[in-house]
């Protein structure tokens, strides 16, 4: 029997990955890099306002179809972008002044922001009931249900 020393050393016949997994022998690792962002062109901004260059109306890929509304804006660090304008109906043209999240539209390729509703000269969505607060639209009471409640005060 032969009797191995305990020593911290590799052992002569080991392998690399034997002494890389040992930890015995440091080997230049890779470090691992930052997650890209997906909207580099906000420099690290959760909004940025920009003036509107064109409105455009586009064309999902496939298997969609439908007339997506979106336009090109210039932000305020120059550079020029296509934003997706959410909702049914805008008032957004030519020199409008909006404010744009990140976030893509998964059918439109190359359209990685969103304006921003009911912010600067983009108006909410009219007559929208449900997910008011992401279409910058107000409360519109229901008028039988606000003639119920008088009846009872």
């Amino acid at each position: 029997m032969v009797m191995r020393p305990f020593s911290s050393t590799a052992p002569v016949n080991a392998t690399i990955n034997q002494i890389r997994k040992t930890g015995l022998y440091k080997i230049n690792r890779k470090r691992a890099k930052a997650k890209e962002t997906e909207s580099p062109d906000l420099d690290r901004n959760p909004q940025k306002h920009g003036v509107v260059l064109k409105v455009v109306v586009l064309k999902p890929r496939k298997p969609n179809s439908a007339n997506r509304k979106a336009c090109r804006v210039r932000l305020s660090n120059g550079k020029v972008v296509t934003a997706y304008i959410p909702g049914e109906g805008h008032n957004a043209q030519e020199h409008s002044v909006v404010a744009v999240r990140g976030g893509r539209t998964k059918d439109l390729p190359g359209v990685k922001y969103k304006c921003i509703r009911g912010s600067q000269d983009l108006a909410g969505v009219h007559n929208r009931r449900n997910g008011r607060s992401k279409y910058g639209s107000k409360f519109i009471p229901n008028p039988r249900s606000a003639a119920i409640a008088n009846h009872f005060l």
